[in-house]
């Protein structure tokens, strides 16, 4: 079982996120008006955006960074008149301390094997409501409790386990009303940001995209999935709904992904409903596409919930993880 190498590694990663860039915005390495944004943030730490949100917003408190009317936040405190620079922090050489880097490191362990374990929970609460064993789950993968906790507290941020005060981690069941209303959601809001995108989609994008799709290339329905996200409604100039799409998106995907892993097939029809989305979105007719995606989620749900009944005609596997436990 692995050890902190520092006690900086037990402290919360907000914290550990927030000194390495108030360190970096007070010695002049980020500049006044970058534009900060949690995704590349989050991948510059090895991290999950969560904490991420955290440091921002002390930072935010320190005035040393600042909203604006964008997405993100800017470098400078709200009395200064900034024009926002756009550039990536993978662009600049960011001071870190080896104590603080080496915690982070030790911190973001939880990386290494998140999708591993991400699948194993999806895929279990197919069958049922499990609990998930904390010290059970370190020993399985060979770390500390810490790494286990923060694996834990990934999966509670995506949707795949829960857990009250006093109670214990505990996954699924995936039951039709969940998924049902998962998807009532996306036919709410994912057409919603589609509308509110419009005049912010890359058309060059959405050609690439088309053409990838006529040329016969092989392209995952999630692939697609991920590119009406990021090429579309991630463009959406409201952070907090598209947030909220990419949460309601997590627990769908993963237990797609599970359903697939059980050998059942993915759904070919719905590449061919793609194509008829991103042709709309390419010839500006936004409405239309707008209605075509909230019908093509009615029926994407129906199947998803064929699928699950089918599943339930699965005897539950034999090889459940250890740290798996079923709720009797």
């Amino acid at each position: 079982m692995t050890k902190p190498l520092t006690p900086l590694a037990q402290e919360p990663l907000y914290e550990l996120i927030t000194q390495v860039l108030r360190r970096n915005i007070l010695d002049g390495h980020l500049p006044p008006g970058l534009v900060l944004l949690e995704g590349p943030i989050s991948k510059r730490m090895k991290t999950s955006r969560v904490p991420v949100q955290a440091a921002l917003r002390q930072l935010s408190d320190e005035s040393l960074i600042q909203r604006f009317r964008g997405r993100g936040y800017l470098v400078g405190s709200a009395t200064e008149q900034l024009t926002p620079l756009r550039r990536n922090i993978e662009e600049f050489e960011l001071d870190i301390p080896e104590l603080l880097n080496t915690a982070l490191q030790v911190r973001g362990t939880w990386m290494h094997v998140y999708d591993r374990i991400e699948g194993e929970v999806a895929a279990c609460q197919i069958f049922g409501e499990f609990r998930v064993i904390e010290t059970e789950l370190a020993e399985y993968l060979g770390v500390s409790r810490t790494v286990a906790r923060d694996v834990l507290s990934r999966l509670n941020e995506r949707g795949l386990v829960r857990k009250g005060a006093q109670s214990p981690w505990l996954a699924g069941p995936l039951t039709a009303r969940v998924i049902r209303e998962k998807f009532q959601l996306r036919g709410i809001v994912e057409p919603a940001a589609l509308r509110l995108a419009a005049d912010h989609i890359d058309p060059d994008q959405i050609m690439m995209i088309r053409k990838h799709i006529d040329t016969g290339d092989k392209l995952h329905w999630e692939t697609l999935e991920n590119a009406l996200m990021q090429h579309c409604l991630e463009r959406a100039p409201n952070a907090a709904l598209v947030d909220m799409i990419r949460n309601n998106r997590l627990l769908l995907s993963s237990v797609d992904r599970a359903l697939n892993g059980l050998g059942l097939p993915p759904d070919d029809v719905a590449l061919a409903n793609y194509r008829t989305l991103f042709d709309l979105i390419g010839l500006r007719q936004i409405d239309a596409a707008a209605e075509y995606l909230r019908e093509h989620l009615r029926i994407i749900a129906l199947k998803s919930l064929a699928r699950l009944k089918i599943v339930a005609l699965v005897p539950e596997r034999d090889s459940m993880p250890r740290y798996l436990v079923p709720v009797e």
